[in-house]
């Protein structure tokens, strides 16, 4: 069992989509869920998208600054 970063509802991890934090400071989708290093959980809903980026959640929960693109490309992946 794992928790959205964004709305704190626990799921079962595969309902749950995992964003790990690169070495060079950059958040990305892990879709399989197992790269190494830091990560944290969303739901696979634009709300929780929205909810987490207005925030900061998962900013917050990485330690890492997301910009704009890496956004989108986490939206793009997630829905």
């Amino acid at each position: 069992m794992r928790s959205c970063v964004a709305c704190r509802t626990t799921k079962a991890k595969q309902e749950l989509v995992r964003v790990v934090r690169l070495p060079e400071g950059r958040a990305q989708l892990d879709p399989r869920g197992r790269a190494p290093g830091r990560g944290a959980y969303l739901c696979r809903t634009q709300a929780c998208l929205t909810l987490a980026r207005k925030r900061r959640a998962v900013e917050r929960a990485l330690h890492v600054t997301i910009g704009p693109d890496d956004w989108a490309a986490l939206k793009a992946g997630i829905l």
